[in-house]
């Protein structure tokens, strides 16, 4: 399995249904299947959202990252099994452009200045670091249509030596 990470508005889901089809992988959004599931444990009134429910997202993954070539895309990272993800890519955005699409998405005041705070502070590079081994998490940038193009041909390469390597 690919893991697709990074702060909301960095361009994750873009990218990740753009290389399941040239992959011929099968595309997850674990906020989406969350949603439509209702794997929810409560709600945060600080974050005006509900909280996830991790325990149930796993098991309800569990058979189809057992069967292999899926690409996940979630912001956060730490609660997967090490053992789904071969390659965990993070994207990143500087902060103008970020910020940009966050507001377009009606993110405002603590919520959206937190996740500014985030990209700024690599929160969510560092938390793949610590959960997975190092040599298979790559930072890439996002800011431009350039970049999703270039983004693309790399994971493909990537995902291609992997299957090489292991097969």
């Amino acid at each position: 399995g690919v893991l697709s990470s990074g702060t909301p508005g960095v361009g994750k889901t873009t990218l990740g249904k753009e290389l399941a089809s040239r992959a011929g992988m099968s595309y997850i959004n674990v906020g989406d299947m969350a949603k439509e599931g209702e794997l929810y444990d409560g709600f945060d009134e600080e974050y005006d959202c509900p909280i996830l429910d991790e325990d149930r997202v796993i098991d309800e993954l569990e058979d189809k990252m057992s069967e292999g070539g899926v690409i996940v895309d979630y912001h956060g990272c730490d609660f997967f099994p090490e053992r789904w993800f071969h390659i965990v890519f993070v994207l990143r955005t500087e902060n103008s452009f970020l910020y940009d699409r966050l507001e377009s998405r009606g993110y405002k005041g603590k919520k959206l200045q937190d996740n500014i705070q985030c990209e700024i502070f690599q929160t969510l590079y560092e938390e793949a670091v610590l959960s997975y081994r190092e040599e298979i998490v790559h930072q890439l940038p996002s800011n431009t249509p350039e970049d999703l193009e270039r983004n693309l041909d790399q994971i493909m390469q990537w995902i291609e030596q992997w299957m090489k390597d292991n097969n």
